[in-house]
């Protein structure tokens, strides 16, 4: 289970996080006030820090360089002002993402599952396929984008992971429609370059799916 800090000053926010992250085996310590977020940190191991910017006693910014003073643990800022230069001076100071509120809490969990990967890398977790830039967790059924959470759909998801598995390999509309068989039972030749399309749009900026004129699709890639 991931041990995760969370220092925001607003008194509704920790049980909810709590609660939502508790089905993903992710426990949140939470504090009202920087230094008492501080003196939790200084006295235990968390996997990951959630810091929000406004805060009383000092900003996000100023706790994020007392932070990393000492500590190299992954850091996502959170903040309801979206201004690009907020987002720049919370990277300089050394935090790993930044997430605006209001925001989606499936989304906070993808994004620390990533920047906690990102610091721990395993190559021998076969549960998660990683690419540059994109992360399928086959545990949790999630693809992010750049740290963007997609929504893909049950055969949207299944053919991404079909073609990521294998990057390389030929796939002809006969072979998905095989390995695809009993997710969608009115799935038919035209229908997979329909889904083929729908995937690609989805993982935009990324084109990773060629198509192999005269075949079928590939995966274009490094695996990490």
């Amino acid at each position: 289970m991931l041990r995760v800090l969370l220092i925001d000053d607003d008194e509704k926010l920790a049980p909810l996080l709590c609660e939502y992250c508790a089905m993903y085996e992710i426990s949140i310590d939470s504090a009202l006030l920087p230094s008492t977020g501080l003196e939790q940190l200084h006295s235990n191991d968390y996997d990951a820090i959630i810091l929000d910017v406004m805060l009383p006693e000092m900003d996000g910014f100023k706790v994020c360089r007392k932070i990393r003073e000492t500590h190299h643990t992954p850091i996502i800022m959170l903040t309801a002002r979206g201004e690009v230069t907020d987002r720049i001076v919370g990277l300089e100071t050394g935090a790993d993402d930044y997430l605006p509120k209001p925001f989606e809490p499936r989304e906070l969990v993808a994004r620390l599952n990533n920047i906690v990967k990102r610091h721990t890398p395993d190559t021998t977790d076969s549960s998660v396929i990683r690419y540059p830039d994109l992360t399928i967790d086959l545990t949790l059924r999630e693809v992010t984008v750049k740290d963007t959470l997609l929504q893909l759909t049950t055969m949207e998801y299944e053919l991404l992971v079909l073609l990521a598995s294998s990057p390389g390999e030929n796939y002809s509309r006969d072979d998905i429609l095989n390995r695809l068989k009993g997710t969608e039972t009115e799935l038919f030749s035209r229908s997979v370059d329909i889904l083929v399309s729908r995937l690609r749009t989805k993982l935009k900026p990324l084109t990773p799916i060629k198509t192999v004129y005269g075949s079928g699709y590939s995966f274009v890639g490094k695996r990490q």
